[in-house]
């Protein structure tokens, strides 16, 4: 593996959230944990691993829930990975939630990277932990610009029917949470532990009492293998360029 690069991101711990039941991949992830769908021979979550790795973090968290044990075993047989890191599981007993699980996590005292464990990203994680501090915000969310192609005529009219504009096949642009966020340790207070709570009720509490919430847009590959279009496009991005996903 190369030396890794040096920046804000550096030694920082990272969550990565790998307990979902993968429904929108069924029946593939009937009996196959999520966090081990493969891009070429490499499950995802690993292929996320080398890429924080090359970061320089090396202090990972898995949560875990559905099919924990085979996630767990995987690992047992990546010696050679697992030795680079400081690798730790905490399973969930019942669902938790894409936030709440951060409460079943003990030592999170500094700023700490999440993210959800099916997604293929050359994210710079320097970048977004930067403007974090820069923001001085309690939590930051990365982006990313999804195009949405309405692939019908769309109408405007007014009351009385009368058309006045007509938009075939419109575009529309909007900012999408990448599943990649910074947190400070503050924001678990916000985290009742053992209680389900979801990353938008998260947000939503922390805007709702005045929090510093940002988001950071990001220009960078990014695609959400829990989406069957998605992963097909991941499995043809990363045959070509599976160097810079530090498959190494």
């Amino acid at each position: 593996m190369r030396k890794p690069k040096r920046g804000a991101a550096s030694g920082l711990r990272a969550v990565i959230l790998a307990g979902g039941k993968g429904v929108r991949l069924q029946p593939f992830t009937v009996n196959f944990p999520k966090p081990l769908v493969p891009l070429g021979d490499t499950p995802v979550i690993e292929v996320l691993m080398r890429r924080l790795m090359r970061s320089g973090i090396t202090d990972v968290t898995l949560t875990l829930g559905h099919l924990a044990e085979l996630t767990k075993a995987y690992f047992q047989h990546r010696r050679e990975l697992v030795e680079r890191l400081r690798l730790r599981f905490v399973e969930e007993e019942e669902p938790t939630g894409t936030a709440g699980s951060l409460s079943l996590i003990p030592g999170l005292k500094d700023t700490f990277l999440v993210m959800n464990g099916d997604l293929l990203t050359d994210l710079d994680f320097h970048a977004l932990v930067a403007f974090h501090r820069r923001q001085k915000s309690l939590l930051t969310i990365a982006t990313h610009t999804r195009t949405v192609k309405i692939d019908l005529g769309v109408l405007e009219f007014d009351r009385d029917h009368r058309v006045t504009h007509y938009r075939e096949k419109p575009e529309h642009h909007y900012q999408i949470s990448m599943g990649v966020y910074v947190y400070e340790p503050a924001v678990l207070k916000y985290i009742e532990k053992g209680k389900h709570l979801d990353f938008p009720e998260l947000v939503l509490r922390l805007i709702k009492r005045g929090e510093h919430v940002c988001a950071y847009p990001a220009d960078c590959l990014w695609l959400d293998i829990g989406r069957p279009d998605d992963y097909a496009r991941a499995q043809e991005l990363f045959a070509e360029k599976r160097n810079s996903f530090e498959r190494v």
